[in-house]
């Protein structure tokens, strides 16, 4: 009856299971996979936030295929210094889901192939089989940092290839793709007729060179120590955030860039995103007319919201200074207390919410997460969730709650210490 596409395992995995066990029982769980910004126990600008959306303006219904005018101006001037971005090349959608399904349907014939970053988040599988697309993992390597592997990518493009998915900065390893890295790619896909598919939403999380580059006890080239570098840097320079432009401005090759109030003003529950569409002109002049019409046929997103988007966009300054705040001090706090032990190491990370723990492989990944949660009352998530190639890895939130996660961490060390 139903379709081969939603053939997923519905079933509740071990480690679901075991964390709602524990939390039936009554014990109050750590929780150190923190998504959700709405309850990280921020303070956000409410009057504000609720003004913005009374706007008279909303009763009237003017449906504008990529999005009312004010609202994809406003995304406009959030680019700024990053580069000039057209209104008229922004598409509005109610997600950055939604705005992947809208690139996928553009650009794949079912059974169409994709790259896409390993690790990453896993919801790109959901979305290819919902639009009847295959993956193709590339694999990011780690030495002195996070790199994108080239020759992976160039072994992995078939004649059914139609784009390169990037993730910048990668969730959850937190690397941004650097000059050098853009230029390959930009290189890779011309030769290859592909089209670049950018998502961006950490794009503003960008962590002091001090705090990413050089922090206390991080694993650098398989081996750790404190102080070790975990990219290489020529002496006295930095890496600072606003040398990670978007891909918003890239003209090289036919780009979609994603982002969206979610992350940007941390406003989840305001589903609010957007598609950049940049490239050689005749070729995103194409595109554009193609993504109107798919628009067009949904016709998602709610006025409301829309007229909303520009105080939104205005209210990020204050919300993001926190969040990098919270990230910052976590992070010092983790390297503080990784510098008092000898079994695990983070790995290098330039940016976004969440750092990797490299851990001792004595069993699975998911059982260790099991065993964290049952014997310690800590959530942590195991590597296997982002697509790691092999154990010995779990992913941390940087926007916990800083006393929990300083709490948290110490009952992760202490027990792998043990």
């Amino acid at each position: 009856m139903f379709s081969e596409r939603t053939n997923w395992k519905l079933a509740q995995n071990r480690f679901t299971q075991a964390v709602e066990e524990v939390r039936a029982g009554g014990a109050r769980v750590l929780d150190l996979t923190v998504s959700n910004p709405t309850r990280a126990g921020l303070t956000y600008d409410s009057a504000a936030i609720l003004s913005a959306l009374e706007s008279e303006l909303a009763l009237d219904y003017d449906p504008q295929s990529k999005g009312l005018l004010p609202a994809r101006e406003a995304v406009a001037r959030y680019y700024g210094d990053r580069g000039v971005v057209d209104p008229e090349r922004i598409v509005l959608t109610t997600s950055t889901s939604e705005g992947y399904s809208f690139v996928f349907r553009l650009l794949c014939n079912a059974g169409d192939e994709l790259l896409v970053p390993k690790p990453s988040y896993p919801l790109f599988e959901f979305l290819a089989d919902l639009q009847d697309v295959r993956l193709a993992p590339y694999p990011l390597i780690y030495d002195h940092g996070w790199q994108m592997d080239f020759p992976s990518l160039e072994r992995a493009v078939t004649d059914r290839t139609r784009g390169v998915v990037v993730v910048h900065p990668n969730n959850p390893t937190g690397s941004y793709v650097h000059a050098g890295e853009m230029q390959l790619l930009n290189e890779f896909c011309r030769a290859h007729g592909l089209a670049l598919i950018v998502d961006e939403v950490f794009l503003d999380y960008g962590l002091d060179a001090d705090v990413a580059i050089t922090s206390g006890h991080v694993e650098s080239n398989g081996h750790s120590g404190t102080g070790a570098l975990a990219r290489p840097v020529e002496h006295g320079s930095t890496v600072a955030p606003a040398s990670f432009p978007s891909f918003a401005g890239n003209r090289e090759v036919l780009t979609f860039t994603l982002s969206g109030l979610s992350k940007i003003s941390a406003l989840p529950q305001m589903k609010v995103a957007w598609v950049v569409t940049s490239g050689p002109e005749e070729m995103a002049a194409a595109a554009m007319g193609r993504l109107e019409v798919i628009a067009d046929t949904y016709l998602s997103m709610n006025a409301p919201i829309q007229w909303a988007v520009p105080a939104l966009l205005e209210l990020r300054k204050g919300i993001q200074r926190q969040l990098l705040e919270r990230v910052r001090k976590n992070l010092a706090e983790l390297d503080r207390q990784l510098a008092e032990q000898e079994a695990c190491q983070r790995l290098s990370v330039e940016g976004g919410w969440y750092a990797v723990l490299r851990v001792p492989v004595t069993r699975s990944d998911e059982e260790l997460a099991i065993e964290l949660v049952r014997e310690k009352s800590v959530l942590v998530h195991p590597g296997h969730f982002y697509d790691f190639p092999r154990d010995g890895y779990l992913v941390l939130s940087l926007i916990t709650a800083e006393q929990e996660f300083s709490q948290g961490i110490s009952r992760v060390l202490e027990y792998l210490n043990s």
